[in-house]
């Protein structure tokens, strides 16, 4: 028997690329399944396309709106009366220099990947310390490991989710509590063209890198398959993820190589 079958999983950031995915992948391993992002009529699609759409609810949100956190959460346990796993799937990355970006790209790239995943996060916990069972999956980035040119403000929000998360894990585990953080390496999705640029922009365009990644089919099953196991890390790509444990026993190396690599 599947081990998330009947299991009632919250996917933010599920209107498209990897948060998409996982909808089909869990519907057809009959999951109750909520999604969010911030387009009511597109969680509808995705909806209507997975397998088992009476067994899918949609709960639109904008993950920026903090105050909201506590509101959203009940939304979401009166929706099938619980909350077993929720995978923080939403956010944005970035194409920019350091030197060319305004500050304020910084504050929305940290408020959409670090601190609305802190609030939703931090948001549910009572539900799953009185159940004494939650799982917190969160779609971090190899990046959150390891840095690289253009993606400075997207990397601390990333290394910022691993802190925190640790310190979850570390203080929730007697209520039952576990997190497993997913490292996702280049995935084709759209992630590059919905980057931000220095001004705030979306960039528009993708990357050779990111079109020829894992499929986001292959990488849901990987992932899938770390959150059945409760893995507490994993590192799901190509040969970049090599990188973490290059970064962990030879960091000035690990330096040369993503430079000579420039990737943007």
């Amino acid at each position: 028997m599947d081990k998330l079958k009947d299991k009632v999983i919250w996917v933010t950031g599920a209107s498209s690329g990897i948060g998409k995915e996982l909808a089909y992948q869990l519907s057809k391993r009959n999951c109750k399944l909520i999604l969010s992002a911030r387009r009511k009529e597109v969680l509808e699609k995705v909806k209507n396309q997975c397998s088992n759409p009476k067994d899918v609810k949609i709960l639109p949100l904008d993950i920026i709106e903090f105050e909201k956190a506590d509101s959203y959460v009940e939304i979401a346990i009166d929706l099938f009366g619980k909350v077993d796993i929720q995978i923080n799937n939403a956010g944005v990355s970035q194409r920019s220099l350091i030197a060319e970006t305004d500050f304020s790209v910084y504050k929305t790239i940290m408020d959409i990947d670090y601190l609305g995943t802190v609030a939703l996060s931090k948001a549910i916990l009572p539900h799953f310390m009185l159940n004494n069972a939650g799982h917190y999956v969160v779609v971090s980035s190899l990046m959150g490991k390891f840095s690289s040119p253009y993606r400075s403000g997207y990397c601390g929000a990333k290394h910022a989710l691993h802190g925190f998360f640790d310190a979850m894990r570390m203080e929730h585990e007697k209520h039952g509590v576990r997190v497993t953080m997913v490292c996702p390496g280049f995935v084709n999705t759209n992630i590059a063209k919905s980057a931000l640029t220095g001004d705030g922009t979306l960039q528009e365009s993708n990357d050779s890198a990111t079109q020829n990644g894992l499929s986001t089919t292959n990488f849901c099953n990987k992932m899938i398959t770390a959150i059945k196991k409760e893995k507490f890390e994993v590192y799901i790509g190509g040969k970049e993820v090599k990188g973490v444990f290059i970064k962990r026993f030879f960091p000035k190396l690990l330096h040369k190589l993503v430079l000579k690599s420039q990737v943007r």
